[in-house]
């Protein structure tokens, strides 16, 4: 019975020593991270109206670009349009925000590996090479 507790407890080690579990951790904690940015730009849909939400209020006068209450009556029916503009806005503002983001980061990814590095199978190939050239005959 402890060989079995052992196997699960080694088991568990592996699945979180795994690189994709680690990876997509990580990727999980700087999301939550990254959203604070996003909010400061873009705006959280509540109370913060961002940078970007504080340009559209200006645009369109008011302090937050909120356009609920817009709408228009057919047959005594309020159809509230004015929501679905103001998530389509938000929608959009943070994919353009998310875009310029993702943008540079893969700029300043690739400028900082300027050197290429060798792919699995030529890194393969090269040890091959070196062993048979070592090899005594």
């Amino acid at each position: 019975m402890d060989s079995k507790k052992l196997g699960i407890v080694h088991e568990f080690k592996m699945f979180i020593n795994r690189g994709s579990v680690v990876d997509v951790a990580v990727a999980f904690v700087m999301g939550a991270a990254f959203k604070t940015i996003v909010d400061a730009v873009a705006g959280d849909g509540k109370d913060n109206q961002g940078v970007l939400g504080g340009l559209v209020g200006a645009v369109f006068g008011g302090t937050q670009p909120n356009f609920n209450d817009k709408g228009f009556s057919i047959n005594g029916s309020f159809i509230p349009v004015g929501s679905l503009f103001t998530a389509s806005l938000n929608f959009v503002m943070v994919g353009v925000v998310m875009f310029f983001v993702i943008k540079a980061y893969g700029r300043y990814r690739t400028d900082g590996n300027a050197q290429t590095s060798e792919t699995t199978n030529e890194l393969l190939a090269s040890i091959r090479d070196e062993l048979r050239n070592n090899r005594v005959e």
